[in-house]
């Protein structure tokens, strides 16, 4: 029987069911926080490798990031469907007042640490309280149209609700747990895991629901600035530039599940919302493998740049902000007081809680069939790319027609020097596009999905079906823009094995 203090809390917080570190922590261990200075300019100069169109990349320097006000982070509590929520949850939410939930003052062993990486995980950039959000996580026809996954209490983990004053509940929409959360069949939330989430039907209901005067108003501006890449031409967003917001709506409500416009990729070819379980034995990060992984301090950077400076990193003379928000001249930095920013110390348990988190257990066991699927990985030579035990060699392979040895003889050791043959665009005509991509780990493929970088397939067994190679294959999964059919080239390895050694193969691969 539950106690009136465990009632409480379930009402208050939730019963969020995810996966935890394997191994518990000694929560008496003595830790020392060693937190590097994220935000260092030499190392900032050598973190990312070149790109594609050799445009220069230049982030902003040390004096000005450390000028920007820190976030503070406040508790966050659970969001549940309409019919699922408990009796006067929303009630006692607004009768609550502010709570901040990191305070690093307060963190003494490695687990308080990763316990407050979670809470900036949850923690979304900018709390909304206006009608929009909810109209959304309130009403039963936004569950229904955009797909929200629901854990087996009910809760929609995406987002979160946060109070920041007392009698008024926002809605955090844009949290590393919107896209890096699982849902897994039997309800359970795996943090951290492949997002699944139907991203651009999310975006497409916003749009949709927003007021006139943003669905019908030029698209240009922001797709200049999530996407704009005004040094390559002819400009490959051009088909994009003259639509309305409206418009894009349509687009993006063709996205299925675990691909998401991702800024500096391309709208018109999606990416994979990535794994981020096992990212800290990752060498490269990004699907083109833009950034150098050395550890945490390389991985705070990562989330820095991604989640708060990226668009004010210049390429060239163009700034991203500046697209959006008409600065002038076009590459001048906004005040540094109008932007936010996680602190090293936010940004290290956030590091930390990534690091510690592990996949689900397995269902799929090894048996008869797996076994000699295991042979046939062998005898096909998979293991040259997909080294066991990461399954993955950790290199970078590059896309067909570019030349390399030209750009990037630093790299040498890092590079197959074989093209795989699929897709080039977003290695080569994107703010992320550095003519590579990396080399994906195989481990957790049997609960994973969709597969390639842009997410195009959705299942091992379409992977391995030849047809995906005409121009007439219609995939299950995404398509480029204006495209009803398309061939999904590349990576031809196994598409001639038999349906036996086929079969073998991807039972064996569903037991990584």
């Amino acid at each position: 029987m539950q106690t009136a203090i465990q009632r409480l809390s379930l009402l208050l917080f939730g019963a969020f069911t995810f996966v935890l570190p394997a191994a518990q922590i000694n929560a008496a261990e003595p830790f020392i926080a060693r937190i590097p200075r994220v935000w260092d300019d030499d190392a900032m100069a050598k973190l990312e490798i070149r790109l594609a169109t050799d445009v220069k990349v230049q982030h902003i320097p040390s004096a000005y990031y450390y000028q920007i006000p820190v976030r503070t982070i406040y508790k966050t509590y659970a969001i549940y469907h309409p019919d699922r929520e408990p009796p006067g949850y929303f009630a006692a939410l607004l009768q609550k007042d502010p709570e901040i939930a990191f305070d690093s003052s307060r963190l003494k062993t490695k687990e308080d640490w990763i316990r407050a990486g979670q809470q900036v995980f949850e923690s979304g950039l900018t709390p909304l309280s206006t009608d929009v959000p909810f109209t959304q996580v309130r009403n039963r026809a936004w569950y229904t149209e955009t797909d929200a996954p629901l854990t087996k209490d009910g809760i929609m983990p995406l987002y979160r609700y946060v109070i920041r004053k007392r009698g008024q509940v926002e809605v955090t929409m844009d949290s590393c747990a919107t896209c890096h959360t699982r849902v897994l069949p039997d309800g359970t939330a795996i943090q951290g895991a492949q997002g699944s989430v139907a991203f651009g039907k999310l975006f497409a209901f916003h749009i949709r629901h927003s007021p006139d005067a943003y669905r019908y108003k030029p698209a240009r501006p922001q797709l200049l600035d999530l996407f704009g890449t005004p040094w390559i031409q002819p400009d490959p967003q051009a088909a994009l530039m003259n639509m309305q917001m409206n418009d894009i709506a349509d687009i993006v409500d063709r996205l299925p599940h675990g691909v998401v416009p991702r800024d500096g990729t391309s709208l018109a070819y999606s990416v994979q919302i990535p794994d981020l379980l096992g990212v800290h034995d990752r060498k490269y990060l990004d699907h083109t493998g833009l950034q150098h992984n050395g550890g945490l301090a390389d991985l705070m950077r990562y989330d820095a740049i991604n989640n708060f400076i990226n668009d004010l990193t210049a390429f060239g003379d163009f700034r991203p902000f500046n697209a959006l928000k008409s600065v002038a001249p076009a590459d001048a930095l906004p005040p540094a007081s109008s932007q936010s920013r996680y602190s090293d110390e936010q940004l290290y348990a956030l590091a930390l809680f990534l690091e510690s988190l592990r996949a689900p257990e397995n269902p799929n066991k090894a048996n008869a069939l797996s076994r000699y699927g295991e042979r046939v990985f062998a005898a096909q030579k998979c293991g040259i790319c997909h080294t066991p035990p990461l399954f993955t060699n950790n290199k970078l392979t590059p896309v067909s027609g570019y030349d390399w040895q030209l750009r990037n003889r630093d790299l040498q050791q890092d590079i197959i020097p074989i093209s795989v043959g699929t897709d080039s665009t977003n290695a080569l005509l994107t703010r992320r596009g550095t003519g590579f991509y990396k080399v994906p780990s195989l481990r957790g493929v049997w609960y994973r999905g969709p597969l390639e970088h842009n997410g195009s397939i959705a299942s091992l067994e379409e992977w391995f079906n030849p047809a995906r190679l005409r121009s007439d294959y219609g995939s299950n999964n995404a398509k480029p823009y204006g495209m009803e059919t398309n061939a999904v080239a590349g990576h031809q390895f196994g598409l001639d094995l038999s349906v036996r050694d086929k079969a073998a193969l991807i039972a064996y691969l569903r037991t990584l």
